[in-house]
Formats: C-alpha cells, sequence, structure tokens
C-alpha cells in the first residue's frame, strides 16, 4: 500500500510527540536500544470493524475509515499507524474498471462483512516468459492488463508499438480510434479519478494525523520477485512447477524483475517522510519450497530488490509470512541494522539469537490469542516477547501479521498496555 500521507519537511513542522515516536522506532531499526519497545497500530479491517463498519463499508467509504483510523490511533497511541486506505478502499475504482483478480465483499454476491479475496490463476502462459523478457511493457498492455480487468480488455489490440517508427507511428493513431480503445480510456479516466479521491483522503488524514504527533509505519509496497510471478503472473500452481519446468526462464525474469520491482518502491516513497516499505513474503515459507529451493530460487532476486532499497535510503520491512524458521541462516545476509524482520509464525525467539544483531525484529502475538484468548495470555507473552526479543533493543511490538480482523478489542488493550508498561528500558 502506497501512503501518501507526508513529505519530508523540516523538524520544525514535527511537534516533539511526533519526533519522538519517530527516533524510538529509528532507533530500534538502527539495533539501538530506545526508552521503551515501540509498539505499531497496523490491521486491515480490525480498526473499521473496531468502529462499527462492514468491510464492505471500509471498501467503499473513504471518510468513515479515515475517522475509524483516527479514533483508534487516538485510543490506542501508538508509536506508529498505517493508512490502509490504497489496500482496501478500492471498491469503487475496481467496480468502474471491472477489476478480476478479486473478490470482494458486497461485490457480486459476496457478503457484506467479509475480507476481501485474491483470485489465484494463471494470468501468464508458461510460452510467454520469452515475451515478457523481450518487451515486458508490451507484454503487460496487450496481454496481462486486458486479463486482469474488464476496462483493460481492449488494449489487447493496441500495435507493437516497438515495431513501429516515423510514418507509422502516425498510421497507428487509427488504433486509438477504435470504439472500443476510445471506452476503455474513458473508463480508465473515470477510474483514475475515482483513485484520486480516494488518495487525496489519504493526504487530508495523513496531514492531520502528522499533526497529532503519528508517524506512519510504511509509504510504500512492494514484493519479492518470485512472488511477483507466482502470486499475479503465473499462479501458485504455476510457479511452483516452474522451478522443475521452467527453471532457467523464472529465474531470468525474476532477475529482470527485482530491479522494476524496487523502482516502483523507490518512487512510491518519493520524498516521503517515512522511508519504510512493506514488502510481504508469501512463498518463501517452509512448507512451500525446500531450503535449497529458497537458496536458489527466492533469495538471490529478493536481496537484489532489499539491496537497492537500502541503496536508496530506503527500509525494507519484510513480513514472513507463515514459519520461515529454516530460513533464518541464509536471511541474514543483509546490512546491519537496516531493515525490518516482521514474523508470523517463525520462532522469534530463535530469529533473535541468529538475527538480533543484524535486522530489527516485529510481532510475533499469534493471530489466534488475540482472536480467542483472553488478556491475561496476552499479557504474558507480550511479557515474554520484551524480556527475550526485545533485550537491548531492535524490537518492535506487533502481532503476527498485525491486528486479526476479528481480534478481541480487551486483547488489543492488554497488548498496548503491557507493551508500554512494561516495555520500558532501565
Amino acid at each position: 500500500m502506497d501512503g501518501r500521507g507526508g513529505h519530508h519537511m523540516t523538524n520544525l513542522e514535527y511537534n516533539d510527540d511526533y519526533i519522538e515516536r519517530e527516533q524510538r522506532v529509528l532507533d530500534v531499526i538502527a539495533l539501538k536500544q530506545p526508552d521503551r519497545v515501540p509498539i505499531f497500530l497496523y490491521s486491515t479491517f480490525w480498526q473499521a470493524r473496531h468502529a462499527g463498519m462492514t468491510c464492505e463499508e471500509a471498501m467503499y467509504d473513504y471518510e468513515r475509515l479515515s475517522a475509524a483510523i483516527k479514533d483508534s490511533v487516538l485510543e490506542f497511541e501508538p508509536d506508529s499507524y498505517t493508512l490502509i486506505h490504497p489496500a482496501i478502499a478500492l471498491g469503487p475504482t475496481m467496480e468502474i474498471m471491472g477489476y478480476q483478480q478479486l473478490k470482494w465483499p458486497g461485490h457480486e454476491g459476496m457478503s457484506p462483512d467479509v475480507s476481501f479475496q485474491y483470485i489465484d490463476a494463471e494470468y501468464m502462459k508458461a510460452a510467454e516468459y520469452d515475451e515478457y523478457l523481450d518487451d515486458p511493457t508490451g507484454f503487460y498492455l496487450r496481454r496481462y492488463l486486458p486479463r486482469i480487468a474488464k476496462a483493460y480488455e481492449p488494449l489487447a489490440d493496441l500495435p507493437d508499438f516497438t515495431s513501429l517508427f516515423y510514418t507509422r507511428l502516425i498510421h497507428c493513431t487509427t488504433s486509438f480510434a477504435d470504439p472500443k480503445v476510445i471506452e476503455a480510456f474513458e473508463t480508465l479516466a473515470r477510474a483514475g479519478r475515482e483513485a484520486n479521491k480516494m488518495f487525496a483522503e489519504v493526504s487530508r488524514i495523513g496531514a492531520e494525523m502528522k499533526d497529532l504527533g503519528y508517524p506512519l509505519c510504511q509509504s510504500a509496497s512492494g514484493g519479492a520477485p518470485f512472488d511477483y510471478f507466482a502470486d499475479y503472473l503465473r499462479g501458485s500452481k504455476q510457479g511452483m512447477l516452474d522451478m522443475f519446468r521452467n527453471k532457467d526462464k523464472l529465474l531470468a525474469a525474476m532477475d529482470a524483475a527485482a530491479p522494476r520491482i524496487a523502482r516502483g518502491i523507490i518512487n512510491s516513497v518519493g520524498d516521503n517522510r517515512c522511508r519504510i516499505a512493506f514488502i510481504p513474503i508469501h512463498w518463501g515459507l517452509d512448507g512451500f519450497m525446500s531450503p535449497v529451493q529458497f537458496e536458489n530460487f527466492f533469495w538471490p532476486s529478493l536481496r537484489k530488490v532489499l539491496m537497492l532499497l537500502i541503496e536508496a535510503d530506503i527500509v525494507p520491512n519484510l513480513l514472513w509470512e507463515g514459519d520461515c524458521t529454516s530460513r533464518l541462516e541464509v536471511i541474514k545476509d543483509v546490512p546491519v541494522g537496516k531493515c525490518i524482520y516482521f514474523f508470523e509464525r517463525t520462532d522469534i525467539f530463535k530469529a533473535k539469537e541468529i538475527l538480533g544483531d543484524i535486522v530489527c525484529l516485529r510481532g510475533n502475538i499469534p493471530a489466534s490469542m488475540m482472536t480467542t484468548g483472553n488478556p491475561d495470555d496476552v499479557v504474558e507473552y507480550c511479557r515474554k516477547l520484551i524480556d527475550v526479543v526485545g533485550k537491548d533493543g531492535g524490537f518492535i511490538m506487533d502481532c503476527g501479521v498485525g491486528i486479526p480482523d476479528e481480534a478481541k478489542t480487551e486483547n488489543v488493550k492488554a497488548m498496548f498496555d503491557t507493551t508500554k508498561n512494561y516495555g520500558i528500558y532501565g
């Protein structure tokens, strides 16, 4: 999710509360010991539900979602928070463009109060690797985009612009006179105007929260090159099979994609004061590929992205979904004090032993505990996290993948209270 809630400014434009919270986070990223363990308020639909909204309302009502975020931030007073609009408040724009890669609440028969669901499918054929490698822009325009949204479908008939020159670039304007192409661009313009409304609200609430003293915990998002293909292009099944059937093409494509992914993140961060980029890791978990496959197919291209971001003064915040305990020795090969590793079910105590002097750790109260446990359970686990993972700094308190949508309010309160009262460094 791209955060457009603030730009790089002098400290004179930020109040003392903002500076104090920001510095607490910067200290732990740099593996320094701050005054207290920092805690983030990070969720998908929990804040909306806490405010009495349905998931559908959160995806369609930009202003009410802002109010829900503001109210929860003021209630729990985190050290950092996220503006979730660019990840979830997409309902109106998706409807206009006929987006095909998600099912979402209140749309086409879906219940109004369930989370959205990504549609795993083969959006790129194995035979199209060469086209992707040879002309990625042309592949996107004429192959990929028409498969993911109805508004993009007429783009399949656009010419191969890189084959055209001189008067042929005049002749090709006939493509833009096609009624279907005209309608497509008109529809996309309407979608763009709707998306601009959402981003304008992100900027407004971001500025308001800045003035209230709360920094963002991320200003851009991206992905691992393997996930880029296995999630969004080839599909999970074909992505797995490509490690065996199309090994060389997959490796070449990931190598080509890595700098593009990094460039997209760098452009999104822009001049934002927050220099943290969120990178969810989907298929790097222990149960999907072997350690050897991880070292060969997943880590090299991901590390390439990380290094390009670090060179651009951006802090990669990697959410290692699932259990990635067997990867810890491999993923420690990054510069010291430059990354956040956000763990879901990985043994975070073992991670402290292996990675504690290399990266800042974040997590990892189990979703099951937040949803079905009680405050005493949360207090006990938070204390253990603070004592062990928070020892000497380098730790951010959070749930395994942020606050679950169904988390009990009393458990969220226990997490914040324990961190603020028990997480003070002497």
